[in-house]
C-alpha cells in the first residue's frame, strides 16, 4: 500500500433492526468502489439481514453491541484498510480517492472525516467544527465519524474492545502511538439522534459519557444508564 498501490478497502456497517435503511446505506457505500461491504448484523428482529443481502452485501451474524459487531466484521474482512460506516451516514464517492492517497504514506495508519451533519440550523456547523478540533489535536475519534484503519494495525492494537458502550474511544486510545488522521470527506452524517434527544442534551451527554470514563467508569456501568445503546445506531 506504498506509492501508487491502491488500497483495498473493506467497509464494515453495524446494524440493528436497521431495515429501512440499510439498501440505501450499502448502495452508498458500495458507490466508494471498495473490495468489498460487510454488515455486521446485531441478530435484528427485522428484515435488515435480507435487505443488507439484497443489496449486495455480505451478512456477518454477532451478539448485539456495536464493538463486538464491529469485530466480527473486521474478522470477516480481506481487505487492506477497514473502514467503520454507520448505517445512518454516507461518504462521498471522492472519500475513498482521499483514503487511497493518505494510505501512500506508510507513516499513517488511518483517520476519520469531517462530517456533514444533515441539518441547516447553525448549530450544527458548530458541532462539526468542535469535532473535528477534537479529532485533530486530542486524535479522539468518534464513530460517527467514520473511522478507518489499516487492517494489520487494527488487528495489532487488538480491535475494539468488546464493550457495550465507548469503544470507538477506547480504540482511539489503543491507537494513541499511531498517527490517525483527518480528511475533509465529508462524512454526511444524519442529524436524528440529535432531533430525537435534542442538540444540548446529546452533547452535553456525549461530554458527561466521556468524562465519565476518564474518571475511572467502566463501559458497562455506563451502559446501565444508557440502555439504549444496546442499538449500535441510536
Amino acid at each position: 500500500m506504498i506509492g501508487t498501490v491502491k488500497p483495498r478497502i473493506s467497509i464494515v456497517i453495524p446494524t440493528l433492526n436497521e431495515e429501512g435503511h440499510i439498501a440505501q446505506a450499502v448502495a452508498r457505500a458500495r458507490a466508494l468502489e471498495p473490495h468489498e461491504v460487510i454488515v455486521a448484523d446485531g441478530r435484528s428482529t427485522d428484515a435488515t439481514f435480507d435487505a443488507a443481502r439484497q443489496a449486495g452485501a455480505q451478512v456477518v451474524l454477532s451478539p448485539p453491541g456495536r464493538g463486538t459487531q464491529l469485530n466480527a466484521g473486521a474478522q470477516r474482512a480481506t481487505g487492506d484498510v477497514l473502514l467503520f460506516l454507520h448505517a445512518d451516514n454516507w461518504l462521498v464517492p471522492q472519500a475513498a480517492a482521499q483514503i487511497a492517497h493518505l494510505m501512500g504514506n506508510p507513516q499513517v495508519s488511518g483517520g476519520g472525516f469531517f462530517q456533514r451533519i444533515d441539518a441547516p440550523e447553525p448549530i450544527y456547523r458548530l458541532i462539526e467544527q468542535g469535532n473535528a478540533l477534537r479529532a485533530r489535536t486530542m486524535r479522539l475519534f468518534y464513530g460517527d465519524q467514520a473511522i478507518f484503519i489499516r487492517r494489520d494495525i487494527f488487528h495489532q492494537v487488538g480491535g475494539f474492545p468488546n464493550v457495550p458502550l465507548m469503544e470507538d474511544v477506547l480504540l482511539s486510545r489503543r491507537l494513541r502511538r499511531h498517527r490517525m488522521v483527518l480528511l475533509p470527506g465529508p462524512l454526511h452524517v444524519s442529524a436524528r439522534r440529535w432531533k430525537r434527544h435534542g442538540v444540548l442534551r446529546q452533547t452535553l451527554r456525549n461530554w458527561m459519557l466521556v468524562g465519565a470514563l476518564t474518571a475511572g467508569a467502566s463501559p458497562e456501568r455506563l451502559a446501565r444508564f444508557y440502555p439504549h445503546h444496546a442499538n449500535p445506531e441510536k
